[in-house]
């Protein structure tokens, strides 16, 4: 009995110092909790950025007059159900699409730069047959062939590969030398035959309703203006993606945020028209916010391009101009969009890019040591894994290209 009483205090004494430690490390798992709210959001980049591809090119097209209003509606109506909504229940932690949805939907073919990104075509490939088996879309996968049956005998991944070109699922499209990531966007006219031209040509002659690329961003913008050509009345294309804010459920949409990193005001003038669409008709806010990033709230402040570009947008009647955004309210959730020079922008990305490792570092550091910190990694791991992934740029499927007459998405290389 002596023994049964010793086991029972002991273990009593061991809930009591749990209890203990958890209270006086309430701050961690508050900041856990702040940071899991604040960055749920994120995830859902890739469903929303393709989703409403169609949608922007649609409306845009209606604003600045473009003859070929049709296409946006047409890519919006088959993209928004087949991608955006399997998309959102994957990030969700939902890993299987029902029967019923995919014998319910139809497949679209998708142009993939096989030969974009620093480690191309291996991952490229290795997504690409993943993201067939998990949505209804088929792809046209561009690049060098002897290359990709050579990286695919090395990854095993031939066996997969014949099977899906079989089910024609997906078509290899032979292509030239690619384009360099550290090659200058100009070279686009001189390889013709590069992937991302052929890619482009693709959704030019409508063999495929979007194009990927992860590889140069420049070179992409430069393909997509000479292949596809820009909407009418819009005179630079602009990458817009979209930042985590305070509500999880209300992102904000940034751009541009590295497209083009010497800007006019009237280049932030139709940024501020493009988001204002893609906010209505994807993010479904009925009168967007829009804010343009500067170094005050003050009308009288930032420099030249922020003083014209402000006064463009407070006499612009077709959008909810808010005034400016200094950088500490991007992620407050007053703005709904945030226009800004590329060479801003992608600053502004590559900064919240690295905000997710830095959070994590922070509490791993802060945890204590020994027996009462492992105890205590237990139980914020769960939280810990979820604001890693949801902070992670790699998880996201990568930024459109608003502004061209197609859809184009640039992913992370």
């Amino acid at each position: 009995m002596g023994k049964d009483t010793n086991k029972k205090n002991n273990k009593s004494r061991t809930i009591r110092r749990l209890v203990i430690w958890y209270k006086r490390n309430s701050a961690v798992t508050s900041i856990v909790d702040t940071a899991t709210s604040s960055a749920v959001t994120a995830t859902n980049v890739a469903g929303n950025v393709v989703s409403g591809a169609g949608s922007v090119v649609n409306t845009a097209s209606n604003v600045a007059g473009n003859v070929v209003s049709g296409a946006g509606s047409l890519a919006k109506n088959t993209l928004q159900p087949l991608v955006f909504d399997p998309l959102k229940r994957l990030q969700n932690n939902e890993n299987q699409i029902t029967t019923e949805y995919h014998l319910n939907a139809e497949r679209v073919w998708i142009a993939v730069d096989a030969m974009g990104g620093d480690h191309a075509p291996g991952p490229i490939l290795e997504g690409c047959l993943d993201a067939i088996s998990r949505f209804p879309i088929n792809i046209k996968f561009v690049g060098q062939i002897k290359k990709i049956r050579q990286v695919s005998r090395e990854k095993g991944l031939s066996e997969i590969l014949d099977k899906e070109i079989e089910n024609n699922r997906l078509e290899l499209v032979d292509s030239g030398p690619p384009i360099g990531m550290n090659e200058e966007a100009t070279a686009v006219r001189k390889k013709k035959d590069s992937s991302i031209n052929v890619a482009m040509d693709l959704v030019k002659n409508n063999k495929a309703k979007a194009v990927y690329s992860a590889g140069n961003s420049g070179a992409l913008m430069a393909s997509a203006i000479f292949r596809i050509g820009r909407l009418k009345g819009i005179e630079r294309p602009a990458i817009g993606a979209l930042f985590p804010t305070r509500d999880q459920s209300r992102p904000v949409l940034v751009l541009d945020v590295g497209a083009n990193t010497d800007c006019k005001p009237s280049y932030l003038h139709q940024f501020a028209l493009l988001g204002n669409i893609y906010a209505k008709d994807v993010l479904q806010i009925k009168k967007p916010k829009i804010g343009l990033l500067n170094i005050g709230e003050e009308d009288c402040k930032g420099n030249e391009l922020s003083l014209k570009t402000f006064q463009l947008l407070a006499n612009e009647n077709n959008i909810n101009f808010k005034g400016n955004c200094e950088g500490r309210d991007v992620l407050t959730g007053d703005f709904d969009v945030v226009v800004c020079d590329g060479f801003t922008g992608n600053i502004l990305l590559k900064f919240l890019e690295s905000v997710g490792g830095v959070l994590l570092d922070i509490l791993r550091a802060e945890l204590p040591r020994g027996r009462r910190g492992k105890v205590g990694s237990a139980f914020l791991k769960s939280n810990l894994i979820r604001i890693k992934k949801r902070l992670d740029h790699a998880e996201h499927g990568g930024a459109l290209l608003l502004g061209v007459n197609g859809i184009c998405v640039i992913g992370h290389g």
